[in-house]
């Protein structure tokens, strides 16, 4: 029903679109489905039903790579269904119980895991604090939070395995998320926002440990950051905001962030870092990507779900 001038303005896009003369010679509605010739109701039926192939993303002008993510979805869905389904009892015919599974890999995690930074340590060896020198003490802050909970729960939960202390509930969900190959709660709350496996997570905290390190080791700004592994990225591009407003005499709040992206690919091929701003990494587009040559956004490739962005000035 049409009640307003905006349902009046829906239907006639509709009918300026769909109701012209090529519906009667053969108008693509999507490309390999063109409009039947006249006929009766039957006969219209019939051909929908024989011409119209599977329904695909195409149809709905979405594009291909859509349907990857969705049936991705579906099929981790069914595996994490299947998984919580299975039995988590002794192992039996000679396999591992989820008490001796779960301790292999706590011990794998534990060897793995990298020292606190001695925050007071770093800040003796400041000399002047910037924003950015501010945005990387609170990294350096929040990774060592997060590394001493980690090492604190797994700890706790070895002694629970091995008998030394009582499990509590604490230590049984934690024992779960592992065994289930999931991020623990406690890590989640002190980490940043993640999907990803407890693999793959390990290996991203991993990433963003050796970034903060590297800073560490010199207290020199990155000659390209990696944004996408802080903790909290807008932190980082406030900072640029206020190193430009103090080095040119600006009102703070007058200044917006603008990008410019460049042709280079990966951040090793940053010679130095920029006198104005600062050099990122680590974006991704989706359900598109940047074509270096024209430097425009174009349509993603197939399978390629989320392509990398260039550095970004």
């Amino acid at each position: 029903h049409i009640t307003d001038n905006w349902d009046r303005r829906l239907c006639m896009t509709y009918l300026s679109v769909y109701i012209k003369n090529e519906l009667n010679e053969g108008l693509e509605l999507f490309p390999g489905f063109a409009t039947p010739p006249p006929m009766a109701h039957k006969e219209y039926m019939e051909y929908v039903s024989e011409q119209l192939d599977q329904e695909t993303p195409t149809a709905y002008g979405l594009h291909p790579n859509s349907e990857i993510n969705f049936m991705t979805k579906q099929a981790d869905e069914l595996f994490k269904n299947v998984a919580e389904l299975q039995p988590r009892g002794g192992g039996g015919a000679g396999g591992m119980t989820m008490q001796e599974k779960v301790k292999r890999l706590l011990d794998d995690i534990l060897e793995r895991l990298p020292e606190q930074f001695s925050m007071y340590e770093i800040e003796e060896r400041i000399d002047e604090r910037t924003p950015y020198t501010s945005v990387f003490l609170q990294e350096v802050d929040r990774m060592s939070q997060l590394i001493y909970e980690m090492r604190r729960s797994l700890v706790e939960l070895d002694k629970g395995l091995r008998g030394d202390l009582s499990m509590t509930e604490a230590m049984e969900g934690l024992m779960d998320s592992i065994y289930d190959d999931m991020v623990p709660d406690g890590w989640n709350r002190l980490g940043w926002p993640s999907l990803r496996p407890l693999g793959s997570w390990l290996a991203d905290m991993l990433a963003r440990y050796r970034q903060i390190a590297d800073w560490t080791a010199d207290l020199a700004t990155p000659k390209s950051t990696w944004i996408s592994g802080l903790f909290n990225p807008q932190a980082f591009l406030t900072a640029v905001m206020q190193v430009t407003a103090r080095k040119n005499e600006w009102p703070l709040d007058n200044l917006e962030v603008i990008v410019e992206v460049t042709k280079k690919m990966l951040p090793e091929e940053i010679d130095a870092p920029t006198r104005d701003g600062a050099y990122i990494h680590g974006l991704y587009a989706e359900g598109a990507r940047w074509d270096t040559n024209t430097n425009t956004l174009e349509d993603a490739l197939m399978k390629q779900l989320y392509p990398p962005l260039p550095v970004v000035l």
